[in-house]
């Protein structure tokens, strides 16, 4: 787990859907449709929460036992491969 917050990018439009959210990049035109997990992802990604607690907030939301960890870390690196973390 990487002990840096990451940050969304600042170019990013998001608009919240019934199943996620809507980000048009602007410095790209890129639009990236989120489901749920990922948009609250996003929504965290806001340099005061590092993965760990981003993993414990998706437990919390979700009502699970264990924080998902791993696929937090995986949908992060997601995030900054599309260019959505700064």
């Amino acid at each position: 787990m990487t002990s840096r917050a990451p940050i969304a990018a600042q170019d990013l439009e998001v608009h919240e859907t019934e199943d996620g959210a809507i980000v048009y990049q602007e410095l790209t035109g890129r639009v990236h449709h989120l489901n749920r997990t990922a948009a609250i992802i996003l929504a965290l990604c806001d340099g005061a929460h590092d993965s760990e607690q981003i993993a414990r907030t998706l437990a919390e939301v979700f009502g699970l036992g264990e924080p998902p960890t791993e696929e937090t870390k995986r949908c992060i690196e997601e995030l900054s491969h599309e260019g959505l973390l700064s």
